[in-house]
């Protein structure tokens, strides 16, 4: 399923805009990566590509519809406990 992320670097971390499209519709997201959590997380990858990663992981484990349309990317851990970052 396609995922199209955008961040935007700007205070303590970033804001992405995420874009979810399948044959039917498109859902919309905003995340916000905290530094802690790119720092945590990202190795070596773009907040782009964590977002997409993250994005990923949480497809395989729920439809679009089901995921919030907005939350910080720490939250997935406390939904999934075994979510390393994508």
């Amino acid at each position: 399923m396609p995922v199209e992320a955008r961040c935007v670097a700007g205070g303590d971390g970033y804001r992405c805009t995420v874009d979810v499209s399948d044959a039917r519709s498109t859902s919309h997201h905003l995340v916000r990566v905290s530094r802690k959590d790119f720092d945590r997380w990202g190795r070596g990858r773009s907040a782009e590509e964590l977002v997409t990663d993250s994005f990923a992981f949480l497809l395989e484990r729920e439809p679009k519809e089901s995921i919030l349309k907005e939350f910080d990317l720490s939250v997935i851990q406390r939904y999934f406990p075994d979510y390393k970052g994508g």
